[in-house]
């Protein structure tokens, strides 16, 4: 068993202690191993730890149930991904409460080009379904990865149809990842593994109770490129789900529907108090998120680097090496350009025909069509 795997899921497993303080610890210590050999003393000047967590850390029980987790991963025939993988989800990195661990089964490529969470009320209507499924097969000559919550209504109609349409389908989970929720649903998530996944940040075992449905709609929202809400009321998991998307500045989408009809409320108000875009066919997503209407990649340009300026030129050169878009911040740090000039530059690049501008601050090379 790999030993510094342990390390870093045992501090996940230390009572107390969120996926923020995780990474504050690795930060301080240097690693995960080194946060288990730092002396207690050390460990109290830390932001956040306590004299009874820094006893805790200090116990070996910990590591014993890190290594009790492991195996049983092993046995259900499912992987951890550690925040430091590179297969963790990128797009879930990003977030600042983002999980230190998640756990995955199935064969889905978590890193998708494009990445689409579909949400709705528990209590959909025909409507909604079929408006789910009209929505999902419109969005295949994109090949997205289509994520939801595997509940009842608009969520397993959105995995029932990508299943249909042959698109890979995520199931995030708010129970462990033995424990199908509802139970009702365990044939189509089995379904779901030949080319999709199911996916937790919660141990094995764990139960789904109410606390942890919250936490699991902020990984549905994390993960993703756009949250589409089919049908919501007032109040209720897909608004919170939109919410967090909007503060992570996501975008999002909705759904208008029958005034009258209490499960469009959410939808129209989400309209209404612009939190969400107005969808009515895969066509607007298109447009709002700049995705090309054909699956093909399209070519990039040859471009003549000799009339830009050192900058522009070091700003394109480094775009050509990447094989997709790529967030602005990395890009300041491969360039090793300051944020705010790099953004300029990028402006000016833009303009030029060089360079498309994607949402989420993302940039790519100008396509050739």
């Amino acid at each position: 068993m790999d030993q510094q795997r342990v390390y870093q899921v045992a501090l996940n497993f230390i009572p107390g202690i969120g996926h923020m303080l995780v990474k504050q610890l690795v930060s301080y210590c240097g690693s995960a191993e080194q946060v288990f050999k730092t002396t207690k003393g050390k460990l109290l000047k830390i932001p956040g730890i306590g004299e009874h967590t820094a006893s805790l850390i200090s116990s070996d029980a910990v590591l014993k149930r890190a290594e009790d987790e492991l195996n049983n991963c092993e046995k259900h025939g499912t992987e951890i991904l550690l925040y430091t993988d590179k297969t963790f989800p990128k797009r879930l990195k990003q977030i600042n409460d983002a999980p230190s661990l998640i756990y995955v089964k199935g064969k889905a490529d978590l890193n998708n080009e494009k990445v689409v969470s579909i949400v709705g009320t528990r209590k959909a209507t025909e409507y909604g379904k079929r408006l789910t499924e009209e929505l999902i097969e419109q969005l295949t000559p994109h090949n997205p990865l289509i994520i939801s919550g595997l509940a009842y209504g608009i969520d397993i109609a959105a995995h029932k149809a990508s299943l249909k349409h042959n698109l890979s389908t995520v199931g995030v989970m708010a129970s462990g990842i033995d424990i199908i929720y509802p139970a009702i649903h365990r044939e189509t998530s089995l379904k779901m593994l030949e080319n999709g996944a199911l996916i937790t940040e919660n141990p094995i075992g764990s139960k789904p109770d109410a606390h942890r449905f919250p936490a699991r709609n902020r990984i549905i929202a994390g993960m993703c490129d756009a949250v589409v809400v089919i049908e919501a009321a007032k109040k209720g998991g897909a608004l919170i789900t939109a919410n967090i998307a909007n503060s992570y500045n996501k975008d999002v989408f909705a759904v208008p529907g029958d005034l009258k009809n209490e499960f469009s409320e959410g939808c129209n108000a989400l309209i209404k108090s612009n939190q969400a875009h107005l969808i009515q066919s895969a066509k607007d997503i298109e447009y709002i998120m700049n995705w090309e209407a054909s699956a093909k990649p399209m070519a990039p340009k040859l471009f003549d680097t000799t009339i830009l300026e050192s900058n522009e030129k070091l700003v394109v050169e480094e775009l050509q090496k990447q094989k997709e878009a790529i967030l602005i911040d990395n890009l300041s740090w491969t360039t090793q350009l300051e944020p705010s000039k790099l953004a300029s530059i990028l402006l000016n690049l833009e303009f030029k025909g060089y360079v498309n501008s994607l949402p989420g601050k993302r940039f790519r090379l100008a396509t050739r069509k």
